[in-house]
């Protein structure tokens, strides 16, 4: 009686559990295309806190569907001549700086969805460049205009990350495989998952109104691409080592099908549950990010064991050339080879490799002790755009805040509210700008420079003013980096223990061994800090960063762990499986021998997928990019490949304790491990 993976690649079925998958996958493609939703101003605030009920309430004044563009106009050389701002064709009112080389005008304009007032902003940058004569500058700046910017850098920025992943993968797999034919097929198949997943990630958070935004798919698709191609690796890798010693490659398919599914599973599962936890944000892009990303993870696990499979083996062994797999090769476990070696080494001295490997990590992790967190607005772009140059024009003849004021919005009497902001220390002036609905908003200037400890406290003195006045809230820039910071304090205490929790649950269940999960988790634990300071060590030595995003420590230990597990997972199921013939010492070199390729070609593949962020010239998602890419480089080049294997032969059946596998009853001094040792 045939089993499932029998019937899932056999020569009858395989083409239609290809193609089936395939052409539904199409025309799901074709009919639905991208989830679509109407964006909020509160898409990417946290809930509960303080500006966040202020944007709340502020959607019931009658012009809430406005954002303020502040319009600078500078001389070039020396002072403004004020007769040039009458050849402005806009109904605004300038006001010239004391020094007389600048003067500005704030201009309500119409907002689409999430806020966004781009159109706005283009039409007034054209109308400011066509009717300023030569030796003027005009330039937009304000809420209005920075969104327009931040909007600005998404734009075709799907395309440009999907070619750049596209070609990474491409010339990666063509590399690992040596073939001119081969890399194609999961290409193929990765892409089609990538493209699905986006529509269906896309459409279930339509459907149950999850919030999103213009780098969820693009995140979604590096971890699509990185995930599938990491579990194709591991398939193929095996079906190569299959087909050496089985004359049918149909049943060669089915036993490489059946060895790695089991890995796949756990390292697919353990992913899907922790990017779920994300769920628990308070952030709603970020709960959405969560969703997408399961829903990918999902979608790559089906296609890389279910229709790559059917796929590959369809073609003849010649897909392989120029280096065929014939029956009767040595396996790439008894053939020796770079990691053979390796592992020997580790096995002569494992206790110096950990205490090496240690120290290593050590070092790296000591630049998170200095770590500060939390970036302004000017220092979130690459590229400084527009609307941030002339904020900064701006401070140096005007109040540093006035771009950017602090907004108060409430329900209370306006006159009290007026009063009591015009007396808190570091507000320059405030002015009300909206009024309607019983609800009153005032504009607060702040003489402290926009990102300082000077605004941000002045907004905490706001709030402390304002608290027993009822729905009164403060808002704005500074005051959304407030909330934001202690948000994203509150995800991470929370979600990064129940994300180790279920880690650990995942790899004892998996290995049903409890010292084996424990050190794993450990070593994840370690990676990820001497990734973190390394890349701070980076930030501020090299590239100039004074801070990290405030969900850059979220989101990088969330993928490391979620991903880095996966190499655990490849590892020591394929040493567990040697193990029971040939010893828990050998065993473990057996297994590195079989996987340490595949692992350091997965490894060096995701780290470059993730490093492709920095395509985008935002700062969040260049660090995010970054630690992934040095954590997993660390994952896959030290810790995956040398601490683990070094902890397994120095503990021999000791690591897979309570349990014992079959054939680690030999004694020690009999392992070829302990012979290579001693020869």
């Amino acid at each position: 009686m045939q089993d499932w993976a029998t019937r899932l690649t056999g020569r009858r079925t395989a083409w239609l559990v290809a193609l089936v998958p395939l052409l539904l996958a199409v025309a799901v493609l074709g009919l639905l295309g991208e989830g679509e939703r109407e964006q909020t101003a509160l898409d990417n605030l946290p809930e509960g806190m303080d500006s966040t009920l202020g944007a709340e309430l502020r959607e019931e004044l009658p012009e809430s569907d406005t954002s303020a563009a502040i319009i600078l106009v500078t001389a070039d050389e020396g002072r403004l001549d004020p007769a040039v701002l009458e050849t402005v064709p806009l109904d605004v009112e300038f006001t010239v700086a004391e020094d007389g080389t600048a003067a500005v005008a704030v201009l309500p304009v119409k907002t689409a969805d999430g806020g966004d007032a781009s159109d706005a902003v283009e039409e007034l940058r054209d109308t400011l460049d066509e009717s300023l004569p030569e030796g003027v500058t005009g330039q937009v700046s304000g809420p209005a205009a920075i969104q327009a910017d931040l909007s600005a850098v998404f734009q075709g920025a799907d395309v440009r990350l999907l070619l750049s992943t596209v070609v990474i993968v491409a010339l990666l797999l063509v590399i690992t495989y040596r073939s001119p034919v081969l890399w194609l097929i999961p290409l193929t198949v990765v892409g089609i998952a990538d493209r699905l997943a986006a529509v269906l990630a896309t459409q279930a958070m339509a459907v149950l109104d999850v919030a999103w935004d213009q780098s969820t798919v693009g995140i979604l698709s590096v971890l699509v691409f990185g995930a599938g191609t990491d579990y194709s690796l591991l398939l193929i890798s095996r079906y190569r080592d299959e087909l050496r010693a089985t004359p049918d490659r149909f049943a060669a398919m089915a036993q490489a099908v059946r060895r790695t599914t089991e890995a796949v599973l756990a390292s697919a599962v353990t992913v899907v549950l922790g990017v779920l936890t994300l769920l628990l944000s308070l952030t709603p892009t970020t709960r959405g990010l969560g969703l997408a990303c399961a829903i990918g993870v999902v979608v790559a696990a089906f296609f890389a064991l279910v229709v790559l499979p059917a796929t590959l083996v369809l073609f003849g062994r010649w897909v392989f050339w120029p280096r065929v797999p014939h029956e009767g090769d040595t396996a790439l476990v008894d053939a020796g080879g770079f990691w053979h070696r390796v592992g020997v080494q580790v096995g002569r001295r494992p206790a110096a490799f950990v205490t090496g490997s240690i120290l290593v990590l050590a070092v790296l992790a000591l630049g998170t002790l200095r770590i500060d967190t939390g970036l302004d607005r000017a220092d979130q772009f690459l590229d400084e755009p527009e609307a941030i140059s002339a904020a900064e024009r701006a401070a140096e003849s005007f109040p540093a805040g006035l771009t950017d004021p602090a907004r108060v919005v409430t329900n209370a009497d306006a006159g009290t509210v007026l009063e009591r902001v015009e007396a808190t220390a570091g507000v320059g002036s405030v002015r009300v700008t909206g009024e309607g609905n019983g609800v009153t908003q005032l504009d607060a200037v702040l003489e402290g420079a926009s990102g300082s400890t000077e605004a941000r406290d002045t907004v905490l003195r706001l709030r402390e003013g304002l608290a027993d006045l009822d729905d009164t809230h403060v808002l704005g820039a500074e005051a959304e980096a407030i909330d934001e910071a202690e948000a994203a304090q509150r995800d991470r205490m929370l979600i990064l223990p129940l994300l180790l929790a279920l880690v650990l649950g995942a790899l004892l269940l998996l290995l049903r061994a409890v010292v084996a999960p424990l050190l794993l988790v450990l070593t994840v634990l370690a990676t990820y800090a001497a990734s973190l300071g390394a890349s701070w060590w980076l930030f501020t030595r090299v590239l100039g960063f004074e801070a990290l995003d405030t969900s850059t420590p979220l989101f990088a230990f969330l993928f490391l762990v979620a991903l880095g597990v996966d190499y655990n997972i490849f590892l020591v199921t394929r040493a567990r499986e040697e193990a029971r013939e040939h010893g828990s010492r050998e065993g473990m070199l057996r297994g590195l021998t079989a996987t340490g390729g595949v692992i350091t070609s997965a490894g060096i593949l995701l780290a470059a997928v993730f490093a492709v962020l920095g395509v985008l010239p935002l700062v969040v998602l260049a660090q995010i990019g970054t630690v992934i890419c040095i954590g997993v480089l660390l994952d896959t080049l030290l810790v995956r490949t040398v601490l683990v294997p070094a902890l397994a032969m120095l503990l021999g059946d000791r690591f897979w304790w309570p349990r014992r596998v079959a054939g680690s009853a030999e004694t020690e001094a009999d392992t070829p491990v302990e012979a290579q040792a001693r020869a």
